[in-house]
């Protein structure tokens, strides 16, 4: 029996790479659970992959999505912790197919409360904004945590999980289309990168003392801008480089201002330390069944309109989460 997959055929944008092909159903060995695709979050990683610019670089072609959706259709041996007919969560590359095979330690209970678009969501940004601002960062109440791409995926799970741990947030988006986004995610101040002067702004908001903790999944142009306006003993958490540059960092400034920068790569926490992964989701799914925080789904596609979805983040044109409806 066959079933249907987005493969990246060959590197380049997503709209050129990505095609829609039969695969065999796949089935799970020891260890291991096949799920039938609900949802698949669209992730900047999935642009990384389809140019071959991500840190894992499987062979072409190959089947993109890292987060999804769906309901337990097979188990292998060994697998006690989830049953056939439960709906998870999870997250692995490869996922964006009607049916994919993940680990049983990548997947766990989808929140009841969340639809399917929402709970396709919940992982990846909120894991990454979740590790960045308590494991890295160690965000403490009455902080000022200062969140760029305040209105994209992890830009607005960072703002509700912050302010769910006390801090005072200050939102950067790229202009005003988006700042309401930031604003219902919670944040106390939006700024806008096309018109403010971030620095000066940063530190008005914050009577001059500068930025606690900052999570900055942009790098370039807005890590430069926040080692001008970090405070002193804060830090900067680098999650990505969307904007396309990346930065350098100058230890000496760092010294002078006494600040850290500190990297977070979740998928190293997924390989090495799958533990603390299952004890965040247990938080993620006790602050989701007490309305702190919720996915923000900005639109829902088709299945066959994947590549185009992932080209819309490639080119920055959207806002939240875009998810892919399997089924």
């Amino acid at each position: 029996m066959s079933v249907q997959a987005w493969q990246v055929t060959s590197l380049g944008e997503p709209r050129d790479a990505l095609r829609v092909v039969e695969v065999p159903e796949p089935e799970p060995g020891p260890g291991e659970v096949a799920v039938r695709v609900r949802a698949v979050a669209v992730n900047f990683p999935d642009v990384l992959l389809a140019r071959g610019e991500y840190q894992v670089r499987p062979e072409v072609p190959f089947t993109p999505g890292i987060e999804l959706c769906g309901d337990v259709v097979a188990v292998g041996a060994g697998v006690t912790r989830v049953r056939v007919g439960e709906r998870v969560v999870g997250s692995r590359i490869g996922v964006l197919a009607q049916v994919a095979v993940l680990a049983e330690t990548e997947v766990f209970a989808a929140p009841e409360v969340l639809d399917d678009a929402e709970a396709a969501a919940l992982m990846i940004a909120y894991q990454t904004s979740w590790f960045a601002l308590h494991r890295r960062a160690a965000v403490q109440p009455g902080e000022t945590v200062l969140v760029h791409a305040a209105a994209g995926g992890v830009g607005t799970a960072t703002v509700q999980l912050a302010v769910a741990a006390g801090a005072r947030v200050v939102g950067v988006v790229g202009g005003e289309a988006k700042a309401q986004v930031a604003r219902d995610a919670g944040a106390h101040v939006v700024l806008d990168r096309t018109r403010d002067d971030l620095v000066a702004a940063v530190k008005e908001a914050t009577d001059g003392r500068g930025a606690d903790v900052v999570v900055d999944p942009v790098g370039g142009d807005a890590f430069d801008a926040s080692v001008r306006c970090v405070a002193f003993e804060g830090r900067i958490v680098v999650v990505g480089f969307a904007g396309g540059r990346i930065q350098r960092v100058r230890p000496e400034h760092a010294l002078v201002k006494n600040y850290g920068v500190l990297g977070l790569h979740w998928g190293l926490y997924a390989r090495e330390r799958p533990d603390l992964v299952a004890q965040v989701h247990d938080e993620l799914s006790r602050l989701v069944a007490d309305g702190s925080v919720r996915p923000v789904v900005g639109d829902v596609v088709p299945f066959e309109d994947a590549a185009d979805a992932v080209q819309r983040l490639a080119d920055g044109a959207t806002t939240g989460r875009l998810v892919v409806r399997v089924r």
